[in-house]
């Protein structure tokens, strides 16, 4: 997430410094903001460069001094985001923005330790992040409206998409709807209803291929709220509604089997599969936006 954001905040115009606990991070980064510049390009996306790069520091200090926006992208612990935004407070001008593209941990809870809550906003990111323009913009409880506009404009002057959170929901909504449709996958493949590889056509060439075009609110007027009801009446019944993770997922985490970046999880991946597969998605959705952004 980080290379991409500051990829994209360094096209929009800012000056972006970048900063990570992890040596092997740092010395990837540039290769890596370079790679998403790259797709930028691809995408025909402004560049309003002042000049420069993005320079990437191991000290948080150095970082972070003299900054307008402080952008956190580091695991999704609580604890871990709490203590770094307590100290960020220490570091920063009283003024400057404390942004978090925390995946759904809600902003109210981050916003505990901050000497100056109401500069603290949620900045949702999705990824691949210099490809997906929306931006989900979430305020806390103690957010200052003024910060929530700030953050509206700014998106928008990067031409990309911001989203208001209305309400400081876990999940905020872009993940609650993943995660629900992630729940039914998962339960269809778990009970043996289909194979994974069916279910992901079936999703990318179903529902996937319609949602990229009418959103699920548009889609029920051009189905029929009628029809929703009556289909809604006796299927939201047999749908997953598990409130723990199912088997067919901590089975493969317990074995260490997390996906790509272990070389297996539900698929099986080479080294030389996850460069095709990444050079491939990253193609098709500059491609999907493209032609998105041109209907």
């Amino acid at each position: 997430m980080g290379p991409g954001i500051a990829a994209t905040l360094l096209r929009g115009g800012m000056t972006v410094r970048a900063h990570d606990t992890s040596a092997q991070a740092l010395e990837n980064a540039p290769t890596l903001i370079a790679t998403a510049n790259s797709v930028l390009d691809a995408l025909g996306r402004p560049d309003k460069r002042n000049g420069g790069e993005v320079s990437v520091s191991g000290d948080l200090a150095t970082c972070v001094e003299g900054a307008d926006l402080v952008i956190e992208t580091i695991p999704e612990d609580i604890d871990l985001k709490l203590t770094l935004l307590e100290h960020l407070d220490r570091l920063v001008s009283a003024d400057c923005i404390l942004a978090s593209d925390s995946s759904g941990i809600p902003v109210s809870k981050l916003q505990t330790n901050v000497s100056n809550p109401g500069r603290v906003i949620g900045m949702h990111w999705s990824n691949p992040p210099h490809i997906i323009p929306m931006i989900e913009v979430i305020a806390g409880e103690k957010t200052d409206q003024a910060v929530v506009e700030w953050m509206v404009s700014t998106i928008e002057g990067f031409n990309l998409i911001p989203v208001v959170v209305k309400k400081d929901v876990p999940g905020f909504v872009e993940n609650r709807i993943l995660y629900a449709l992630l729940r039914e996958a998962v339960d269809l493949v778990e009970q043996g209803v289909i194979d994974a590889e069916d279910l992901d056509t079936c999703v990318s060439w179903g529902i996937g291929y319609k949602l990229a075009v009418i959103g699920p609110m548009a889609l029920l007027d051009m189905a029929g709220l009628d029809i929703y009801q009556a289909v809604g009446s006796y299927l939201n019944k047999e749908l997953c509604n598990r409130d723990d993770v199912g088997q067919f997922v901590t089975d493969l985490t317990s074995g260490g089997n997390l996906g790509i970046k272990t070389g297996g999880g539900v698929y099986s991946y080479t080294p030389e599969k996850i460069k095709e597969l990444q050079s491939a998605r990253a193609k098709t959705l500059v491609a999907v936006r493209k032609a998105l952004e041109a209907s």
